[in-house]
């Protein structure tokens, strides 16, 4: 053993860099200071030891290639089979036993932090992708280095965004950075940044460059496999496409309806002695307005009549008013509605609110339209004849069709808005109903139900008490009305259905025009509120309410019982 230790070393060859750097160049600086920059550089040239380079050198020493302590060939012992620090190397030789190929702590297969890794890395047991520590790039002697703390991650320009379940982050993103955290953005095929993905591992890879990362993702252990909690924002994997919320109306088009056909039935139904109401019943109760509607011209092509003269001798009561009203289109129905309220006897407030607070300004807009040409003279003009006051002002406003529609909705200016709501009512002696005019009108119904919100925060009052308290009369009623129907519009029909038919008597007009204007709209939303606040369905309650082919026809608008 002694003898093998004291085998000579081989020879050590004189660092070069001294002879590149002597050359002593007019006007550069001195020899000295050009080997001292030429020396600054860590490793270069070797200083002591020649190739294979000795500490300090390059590559790195720390299980390096090739290694430098024991390495090979070995730099003690000499023989064969090494001694002590001979080949196979046992510190920093070859195979590296830190950090080197195959390596042993950290290295591959790593036991801590390697790749795979074990502990947060790809597939993850703890956190999820973006790795949390020792993931993917590994930490501790793999390949490549992890990054500094306070940079992006380590993945793609900008980092990973939050992947938003509870508190599975990425905490290189947006950390430490100077100049603030950086905008979130859009990946292909991703939900909105920090909302929950459930889908995930079935989405496309974030970065599908990144080694070992191909293909389709393993089982993440701890990722729940959960329901978005917005069904309007599908999970990861693909475009954010609003759901529809579908047909809530009972009466739909009828399929390969016939208006030819469907004008000989009416005729025969009418032709001869007596009435066949049973046939009229089943086609008008199974067609859409739009079906319905053509079918005056088409009969008097085909028979030279009036269909609804024709309907109107041989029908009566509140069966012929219904039938009159579904032969009308939904336009036609509201002006004819809003004229009867204001020309009859005495004013239908109750009726002008309800049609007019309820439509879109397109609507309106032809209600207009209509109301002058068969009317000779605007809503307006009408409105301003039979009303007075503030009331007046109210319908004046609403009868514009001139509300914002847009959907966002500014919290800040919600918050003001119910400020100056309060400043108006509550907080002020008096009441000042032009602001109350000038908000309920002009601001969009999205806004609205919001300012009703940050209303009920602020004073501890919901909108309506206030207004109960401030204001009376058709004022009063006016307003309420407005904020039911924008509150909850199915909600509010529903409660002018069950008011037309309580008590003593039944408002048949208020039934009809409800029935016949919302039974392509929102009728299956206005029976679940109907039962949900009052006990009963309304086919019931219409049921008891009302007889004959009335009834009949009323149930088919109806649709069915909850």
């Amino acid at each position: 053993m002694e003898s093998v230790s004291s085998a000579p070393r081989p020879p050590q060859q004189q660092p070069r860099a001294e002879t590149l750097t002597s050359t002593h160049i007019p006007g550069a600086p001195g020899r000295d200071s050009v080997r001292a920059k030429t020396m600054s550089y860590p490793g270069y040239p070797p200083q002591a030891g020649g190739y294979p380079p000795q500490p300090g050198a390059y590559p790195p020493q720390a299980g390096a290639y090739p290694p430098q302590a024991g390495g090979y060939p070995p730099q003690s012992g000499g023989g064969y089979p090494p001694q002590p620090g001979a080949y196979p190397p046992q510190a920093g030789g070859y195979p590296p036993q830190a950090g080197g190929y195959p390596p042993q702590a950290g290295g591959y297969p790593p036991q801590a932090g390697g790749y795979p890794p074990q502990a947060g890395g790809y597939p993850p047991q703890a956190g999820g992708y973006p790795p949390q520590g020792g993931g993917f790039p590994p930490q501790a002697g793999g390949y490549p280095a992890a990054p500094p703390a306070g940079s992006w991650g380590g993945g793609p320009t900008g980092g990973y965004p939050s992947i938003g379940l509870n508190n599975l982050t990425n905490p290189g993103y947006n950390a430490g950075m100077p100049g603030g955290a950086m905008p979130q953005q859009q990946g292909p095929g991703m939900a909105y940044p920090g909302q929950p993905m459930p889908g995930y591992p079935q989405a496309p890879p974030a970065n599908p460059t990144m080694p070992g990362y191909g293909g389709a993702p393993a089982p993440m252990p701890g990722y729940p496999k959960v329901p978005s909690p917005n069904p309007q924002m599908p999970g990861y994997g693909g475009a954010v496409n609003p759901v529809k919320k579908g047909f809530r109306g009972t009466i739909k088009d009828f399929p390969g309806a016939d208006p030819l056909k469907d004008v000989e039935v009416l005729r025969k139904a009418m032709k001869g002695f007596g009435t066949d109401e049973q046939a009229i019943i089943d086609l008008l109760g199974s067609r859409s307005n739009k079906q319905r509607v053509p079918l005056l011209r088409y009969y008097k092509t085909s028979y030279g009549k009036d269909l609804t003269k024709d309907l109107h001798s041989e029908l009566s009561g509140d069966f012929r008013k219904l039938v009159m009203a579904m032969l009308k289109s939904p336009a036609q129905f509201d002006a004819s509605e809003i004229h009867a309220a204001i020309k009859g006897a005495g004013t239908d407030e109750a009726c002008l609110i309800e049609i007019l607070s309820s439509r879109s300004n397109a609507e309106i807009k032809e209600i207009n339209r209509i109301y002058k040409t068969e009317y000779k003279q605007t809503v307006e003009d009408a409105i301003t004849g039979d009303t007075s006051g503030h009331f007046r002002r109210l319908l004046i406003s609403l009868a514009q069709g001139n509300r914002d529609e847009r959907p966002n909705v500014d919290l800040s200016l919600a918050k003001q808005d119910a400020q100056a709501l309060y400043a108006a009512g509550e907080n002020k002696l008096g009441t000042d109903e032009s602001k109350f005019n000038a908000i309920l009108c002009a601001r969009s119904k999205e806004h609205l139900r919001t300012v009703f919100i940050e209303y009920q925060k602020m004073c501890g009052r919901d909108i309506e008490k206030s207004i109960s308290r401030e204001m009376s009369g058709d004022l009063e009623s006016g307003m309420l009305a407005v904020v039911k129907c924008i509150k909850n519009t199915t909600a509010y029909f529903a409660e002018r259905l069950y008011k037309a038919m309580k008590g003593a008597g039944t408002k048949d007009s208020t039934l009809i025009r409800i029935m016949v204007s919302r039974s392509e709209v929102d009728m299956l939303d206005i029976r679940q509120h109907y039962v949900k606040n009052y006990g009963k369905s309304l086919y019931t309650d219409i049921s008891g309410d009302t007889s004959g082919d009335y009834k009949k026809l009323l149930l088919k608008l109806c649709g069915g019982s909850d």
